[in-house]
């Protein structure tokens, strides 16, 4: 049987080597940064160019935290292009690999299964991924680098931390180098799946590289954090069990959908914006032909003041604006204090596939529910066609509305 080799492909600097692609620039020279900065100072910048980085340039920082001394070249971010390139990548990883051992993590970085390529191609793992990055560059312009390991946290961690050290870009961590190269890591959030908040949890432990959290006592482990406990053991010493091949289907669906307000807003203005996103999530939600019994409500006050999120069961699963817009009110009517708020949320659970039957309100006269259904349904097949903006509420010409400019964007960015 051969060993199991897993991949991670990732592109470098994605957003902004795209940008310099496309304006003929060298990433490797320019000070280009990736950020809308008609927003404001405070906006976050998406990517900067290896240039940059090189001088110590985080990846991520807002735009006020730029050191000066540069002369900055600032791309507003183009979701659609950046999409598109990605799908170029795509395309080339399947010349060499089949969809089924390829999993997209994201739109810049994807795993692959190269257990049955290594005997296939009669070369050594690197060697093919050192091709594959060969032929995105020469494909797509894209500089990419990779991590290999046995399984998917062994490959990520050698892509984390090892790749941006090799001359070729190719990180390499396999069981057996465990002990040598994963245990003296630290600090923790190096790793895959530790960020501040649990490195700091796993400080107060007295854990601060992964060789302690390796030989940490599983049963406190478990008291501490559940069966995540067991999870980051288990990885800490080179133990991950994930299959490409498996498909997750979640025991319950759920759809949701949130934003961040553009600036402060008063507790008067937000249901307007809470009913543009029941809107959107409503029509998804008839698109996929689901109905809900559960609406949930996340409300985030600015300038860390905390919130609150709360849900309410409905009599019976309906997919009509109206009344699930009635639910989501209601929760914010009784919880809502008068504090800016920067944060909204929604979402439906206990989705479940419409049949053909259907059982109507007994208070309502059923010509008005056929009526109200054939309405919701008629707008739904307008924006399929023509885009959300072609028909919307007369509330979205108000200021705190924010649907027409977020019907624009992709992921909240421009598209």
């Amino acid at each position: 049987m051969n060993k199991k080799v897993i991949s991670v492909i990732d592109l470098k600097a994605f957003y902004s080597y795209v940008e310099c692609i496309d304006r003929g620039l060298d990433p490797w020279s320019t000070p280009l940064v990736v950020a809308d900065r008609s927003r404001s100072v405070n906006t976050i910048i998406l990517s900067v160019t290896p240039y940059l980085k090189s001088k110590g340039v985080p990846s991520r920082l807002r735009v006020r935290d730029l050191p000066k001394g540069y002369d900055y070249i600032y791309a507003t971010p183009r979701m659609e292009r950046y999409i598109e390139k990605s799908c170029e990548v795509i395309s080339t990883l399947l010349e060499f690999v089949s969809e089924d051992d390829m999993h997209v993590y994201s739109i810049d970085e994807a795993f692959i299964d190269l257990t049955s390529y290594v005997p296939y191609y009669k070369k050594t793992p690197k060697e093919i991924v050192a091709t594959i990055i060969n032929r995105i560059k020469e494909k797509t312009g894209l500089q990419a680098t990779a991590g290999l390991g046995d399984n998917f946290f062994l490959a990520k961690v050698a892509l984390d931390v090892f790749a941006k050290k090799a001359k070729d870009g190719i990180g390499e961590m396999y069981k057996e180098d465990v002990e040598s190269k994963l245990w003296p890591i630290t600090p923790l959030n190096k790793i895959w799946g530790i960020g501040p908040r649990l490195e700091a949890r796993l400080n107060r432990l007295g854990i601060f590289k992964v060789e302690e959290l390796a030989k940490a006592d599983r049963m406190m482990m478990r008291a501490k954090f559940g069966i995540m406990g067991d999870q980051l053991v288990d990885q800490a010493n080179g133990i991950d069990e994930s299959d490409i091949h498996e498909i997750y289907i979640p025991k319950e669906k759920s759809l949701s959908f949130g934003q961040t307000l553009p600036r402060d807003y008063s507790y008067k203005e937000v249901p307007i914006i809470i009913r543009e996103l029941c809107d959107d999530l409503a029509s998804k939600m008839r698109g996929e032909n689901s109905k809900t019994d559960v609406v949930a409500l996340s409300i985030g006050y600015s300038s860390d003041k905390g919130g609150f999120s709360r849900q309410m069961s409905l009599l019976k699963p309906t997919d009509n604006t109206k009344e699930l817009y009635q639910a989501l009110i209601d929760i914010y009517n009784k919880n809502v204090v008068d504090l800016p708020i920067r944060q909204v949320h929604i979402s439906f659970g206990h989705l479940n596939h419409t049949h053909q039957s259907e059982q109507l309100d007994l208070f309502i006269d059923p010509k008005t529910q056929q009526d109200q259904k054939n309405l919701q349904l008629m707008m739904d097949e307008i924006h399929n066609k023509y885009g959300k903006n072609i028909l919307v509420r007369a509330s979205a010409l108000t200021d705190s509305s924010t649907s027409i400019e977020r019907h624009n964007q992709i992921g909240g960015h421009r598209k």
